[in-house]
């Protein structure tokens, strides 16, 4: 563990249980040590060995996440709650996948039925037991809670289908450009998403969660210019989803 870190999870020790830091200092250096931006920005893939080094850093930030109550998180203002849940899931994520590495291949080597890495209750937060889905579906997604279909270009499933893990961590001051930033990414990647010979061609997630973007052809129309798309009433096809696991190997074509 390089020095920086080292001093992140002092200070994290250091801190008073009351004292969490909006600002997820130890997240942001584990991110813009271990995530490698490709494709002009577009995609990420991560250096999951870099984290493993690091893992003591991580476990750290994860304690500081698990340690906050529940009621002085809903006392915080609500992008400040929406950073705090989009970074867990992504720490959390991460975490699931060292238990494994380096020996996984795809999230989904934990089970679909058995072992599903979506809803083990592999960690605490809010204090209780929590899911992965929970953070997502039951949490961020849940009706009247937050609203925000960027949310997720933002949760990242360690799988190269996925919209890309991103290179800092999320924070109340920058979140709507950080969101905004990274609906453009992901709709500009056109390994996921485009135009193409008068069809939009799109990633599954706008069909497994369609109701979070209808109507879906006025919600394209609003990225119409990462995606290339004039406009319009036109079909709408739905392309494969890669659950390839997003790391970096020197190899990697990506």
């Amino acid at each position: 563990m390089d020095a920086r870190l080292i001093v992140l999870v002092l200070a994290f020790a250091a801190l008073p249980a009351w004292a969490f830091d909006h600002g997820h200092p130890a997240w942001d250096a584990l991110l813009k040590k271990h995530v490698v931006v490709l494709q002009g920005e577009h995609a990420s893939q991560v250096r999951y060995d870099g984290f493993a080094a690091d893992r003591a850093a991580l476990r750290a930030y994860l304690d500081s996440l698990s340690g906050v109550p529940a009621a002085e998180f809903e006392g915080w203002p609500k992008d400040e709650r929406k950073a705090f849940l989009i970074n867990a899931y992504n720490a959390f994520t991460v975490e699931k996948i060292l238990t494994r590495w380096p020996d996984i291949r795809s999230i989904w080597d934990f089970g679909k039925i058995f072992g599903n890495p979506f809803k083990d209750d592999f960690f605490r937060l809010l204090g209780r037991p929590m899911t992965l889905d929970g953070i997502e579906h039951e949490t961020l997604r849940r009706r009247g809670a937050y609203d925000d279909p960027r949310v997720h270009y933002a949760v990242n499933c360690a799988s190269i289908g996925c919209p890309m893990l991103r290179e800092e961590a999320y924070v109340a001051p920058r979140l709507e450009a950080q969101l905004d930033q990274q609906a453009v990414r992901f709709l500009s990647d056109r390994s996921r998403n485009r135009f193409r010979d008068g069809r939009l061609e799109v990633s599954k997630i706008f069909d497994w969660f369609k109701e979070d973007f209808e109507p879906r052809v006025k919600y394209f129309a609003r990225y119409a210019r990462a995606l290339d798309y004039p406009g319009g009433d036109v079909p709408i096809g739905f392309l494969d989803y890669d659950w390839t696991l997003n790391a970096y190997r020197s190899s990697s074509p990506r």
